[in-house]
């Protein structure tokens, strides 16, 4: 598939009926074992990037991201979706030349915080807004438009004001956001309350404590996404291993491993 290709095929799972699950992987290697496993469409993880480098999430750099894309968009069909934190834009021009480099780089998708590490805050709404717009306008040109997807950082970030994050979900939607997305909701009223006041696909974080993926779609939700739960699941096993090692030289931890099956579709 081409990058178009790929572009056309992430807006149609979009606008179609019913749910879909769209898992992130943190390398090559992932991506290539979740495109066998079935998924329709994958998404990086800035934390498990980051794992893979030795950092902290929030610690790679705009150039180190778009060559990570690169190098996944090229070896899956799927549809690739980049969470791509503030797009690494000072300004909404700076928002929006990221915007261009990773459709370059051949992205599906992107996505847009309002949360600022370098503040620990969340941006006032009308300043989040703006971006918000600049990456639309960048993501929406040509005849093969990204899908955007604009995130509220409230649920991750200690803020539990529904009112407000339903707010700044709708103010992005206004200014061209294609998905909306608050990380950190679990309780079903509250997702429910969100698809019903935005009007447009939701994505939701797939976290411990919350509803099923089937229980999510009768909620409305369109999007499914696991940031960084695989990653941290996979270096999880890893210490796990690493920890019997240590403490009893056995390689019980060895018994859980990749099926045969699966490493065969590598190829």
């Amino acid at each position: 598939m081409t990058a178009a290709d790929r572009r056309a095929r992430f807006r149609a799972l979009h606008a179609s009926e019913g749910i879909f699950v769209m898992p992130n992987p943190w390398d090559i290697g992932s991506a290539k074992i979740l495109e066998a496993l079935g998924f329709e469409a994958l998404a990086t993880t800035s934390a498990g990037f980051a794992l893979t480098l030795g950092r902290r999430d929030q610690q790679v750099t705009r150039d180190e991201l778009v060559a990570h894309v690169q190098a996944i968009a090229a070896v899956v069909d799927v549809p690739l979706s980049v969470d791509s934190e503030r797009l690494f834009g000072l300004d909404p021009a700076g928002v929006a030349e990221t915007v261009m480099m990773l459709a370059a780089a051949g992205a599906a998708g992107c996505s847009i915080e309002d949360y600022d590490p370098a503040t620990d805050s969340i941006d006032d709404v009308g300043t989040a807004t703006e971006r918000v717009a600049a990456a639309a306008e960048a993501a929406h040109q040509g005849d093969d438009p990204m899908v955007l997807t604009a995130r509220c950082e409230n649920h991750l970030n200690g803020i539990d004001d529904l009112d407000d994050t339903i707010a700044r979900l709708v103010s992005y939607s206004d200014a061209g956001a294609d998905v909306l997305y608050a990380p950190g909701l679990t309780d079903a009223g509250q997702i429910r309350s969100v698809v019903e006041a935005v009007g447009k696909p939701v994505n939701v974080l797939g976290l411990v404590g919350a509803p099923s993926v089937p229980e999510l779609g009768k909620l409305g939700v369109r999007r499914v996404s696991t940031g960084s739960l695989l990653a941290n699941s996979a270096y999880g096993a890893m210490v796990a291993g690493a920890r019997e090692l240590l403490a009893t030289g056995t390689a019980e931890y060895a018994r859980v491993g990749l099926p045969p099956e699966v490493r065969g579709s590598l190829g």
